[in-house]
């Protein structure tokens, strides 16, 4: 990805980019895209669309979670519990699922202690 606001629904596994102002709302619709190669905060490990055919709700937190937690451990190479990375979720909210048939989660790992990561983490069994 190049330096500056990247559109989510142009984002791809691999994609690397940093927390933000754009975190402050509910609704993101870019975020500050980062070379995976410089010091960044998140990587995008999972992009896919959920195959419900109505909105979940409160819920859709948990099943977007739920899902990133399945694709995990075959990017990171380690299981979840021991993994010094967590999950970071984007997905639908209702606006966007009725008005733009956004059925879009991207899945994002980061360092649970807040510090910057440097290259992919992919296979790297953190």
């Amino acid at each position: 990805v190049e330096p500056g606001a990247v559109d989510v629904f142009q984002m791809r596994v691999g994609d690397c980019f940093d927390d933000g102002s754009t975190f402050t709302s509910e609704e993101v619709d870019s975020v500050p895209g980062v070379p995976c190669t410089e010091p960044h905060d998140n990587e995008v490990y999972a992009v896919f669309d959920v195959s419900m055919t109505t909105f979940p709700g409160d819920s859709m937190a948990d099943v977007a979670q739920e899902a990133c937690l399945e694709r995990f451990e075959s990017f990171v190479g380690k299981d979840y519990e021991s993994s010094a990375l967590d999950i970071a979720t984007l997905y639908p909210t209702s606006e966007s699922w009725h008005g733009q048939n956004d059925r879009e989660v991207i899945c994002a790992v980061y360092d649970v202690d807040a510090k910057k990561l440097t290259g992919s983490v992919q296979g790297l069994a953190l």
